[in-house]
């Protein structure tokens, strides 16, 4: 097959322009069917923030080097708004996060093992909708401090917060504000309610923490600028958080059995270490997403 690489740089319209394809969108505002970009090809989706867009690279120039047709739309947003366009057949793959699609399918569910979170997601999932084998790779929501405040309130664990967060601010993306394992799984599972809360860009969380504009932050656990500020990931002995193992959200009719060999591939060689590496490369090198990605793949000898 014919390898086409979409501009993955680009923001969601630029891409859709230089593609020829239609608004991801518009079947939310009345447009028409379901099928992908591209005749033929495998889409693979982001959210918008960078480990995201880093595992769309992986497992799409993955699968073009095996000579399936990709293309790309990236940063496209929160999980509520990118999972209809996998179940509508716009994007045929999305590296998602087992533990927050599960959260997101049923937000009575129980946290539990991969294993387990797997089967219930696999229950939930709508005909039309699968998810492949789980990665290692594991990137979950933490609460996250300076080593500052967690001397002054003596904070060790998320259940630490609940009599001090009333006197403190929590910086996370819009979204964490509703979800089940966010704001309202805090005041639930730990009896913490923060006296403020701000919704930040992902990008801009961690300096807004370092100047002090927020005193607590939900940061993911792969994201290097925990270790280069030497911030503090408090526990979670409840296991609010659970599991979110990297694993791919596909649309069943969209992704071969020959497909789904390499993206179980690229899956089972990728751990937390390497990809909280791969996170440091673009997050503070500032190197390309696509070229670090590439770069990896080759290592493995995925290709």
């Amino acid at each position: 097959m014919k390898t086409r690489i979409a501009l993955a740089g680009l923001p969601l319209v630029l891409l859709l322009s230089a593609c020829g394809g239609s608004d991801p969108f518009e079947e939310e505002n009345g447009g028409g069917g379901g099928e992908g970009a591209g005749s033929g090809a495998i889409v693979v989706g982001s959210a918008d923030f960078p480990e995201s867009a880093l595992l769309a690279e992986v497992y799409g120039r993955a699968l073009a080097a095996e000579g399936f047709e990709v293309e790309y739309q990236l940063n496209i947003g929160s999980r509520e708004v990118y999972y209809s366009q996998v179940e509508s057949g716009r994007l045929s793959v999305f590296p998602e996060y087992n533990g927050g699609i599960l959260a997101y399918l049923d937000d009575q569910a129980p946290v539990g093992t991969a294993e387990e979170t797997n089967a219930a997601i696999t229950e939930a999932l709508p005909e039309g909708l699968e998810i492949l084998e789980s990665s290692e790779a594991e990137n979950k929501d933490s609460v996250t401090v300076t080593p500052q405040t967690a001397e002054e309130y003596d904070l060790g664990s998320i259940a630490d917060l609940a009599e001090v967060a009333g006197d403190l601010a929590l910086g996370a993306p819009p979204e964490f504000e509703t979800r089940p394992q966010g704001v309202p799984g805090l005041a639930d599972t730990y009896g913490v309610e923060f006296g403020e809360f701000r919704a930040l860009d992902p990008a801009l969380i961690p300096q807004a923490l370092t100047d002090g504009d927020v005193q607590a932050a939900n940061l993911f656990t792969t994201d290097p600028q925990i270790a280069a500020q030497g911030f503090v990931v408090l526990e979670d002995p409840e296991n609010l958080f659970g599991a979110q193992n990297i694993t791919p959200l596909i649309n069943s009719e969209q992704v071969d059995e020959d497909a789904r060999g390499v993206l179980n591939a690229v899956s089972a060689a990728l751990t937390t270490e390497e990809l909280t590496a791969l996170n440091e490369r673009i997050i503070i090198d500032n190197e390309e997403a696509a070229d670090v990605a590439q770069e990896w793949l080759e290592v493995q000898g995925l290709a």
